[in-house]
């Protein structure tokens, strides 16, 4: 392999171009001159082919794991059972019922406006519930379907009750 071929060395410490993610130790990685990459779009797009790699703090690393090794116990998935439905009717209203922006001015309409779109949301959850187990009571044939039945002459299919 000819010198400087393919070899990676450590630049110098970026900024703190990331400060939203948090403290990090960072550092650039930069590729020495090697023949083009035919996929080196789809892998940086910066002219000098430096790619950025951010080490978090050990503290905040340490506290990474011990939270998610905790995500996985049967206790905190029951808590967390209970802030997923919230946060599944919080989406459906500011998602599915526009509900991120008030149609009319003032604390009454709004409120007004909030709890009648509870009303269409509960009516919508009730109409796509499975019916109830309980079939329905039949009704009981008239005089004349009675007639019919006792004569063995058959009915009009509007005639016929659930019973018979």
């Amino acid at each position: 392999m000819p010198a400087g071929a393919g070899q990676r060395g450590l630049a110098r410490p970026l900024p703190d171009l990331l400060a939203h993610r948090g403290p990090a130790d960072r550092g650039q990685v930069r590729q020495e001159p090697v023949p083009p990459c035919p996929a080196r779009a789809q892998c940086t797009t910066t002219a000098d082919s430096a790619r950025t790699v951010g080490f978090p703090p050990r503290e905040l690393r340490d506290l990474q794991l011990r939270v998610r090794a905790e995500q996985q116990t049967p206790e905190w998935k029951t808590r967390y059972a209970v802030r997923s439905g919230v946060e599944g009717t919080v989406n459906e209203f500011a998602h599915g019922h526009g509900m991120r922006r008030c149609r009319y001015r003032g604390q009454g309409k709004a409120h007004l406006q909030h709890v009648l779109t509870a009303i269409a949301v509960n009516i919508e959850r009730l109409s796509g519930l499975p019916p109830a187990e309980e079939a329905p009571i039949p009704r009981r044939p008239t005089a004349f379907q009675s007639y019919l039945d006792q004569r063995e002459l058959p009915r009009l299919k509007s005639w016929r009750t659930l019973g018979s």
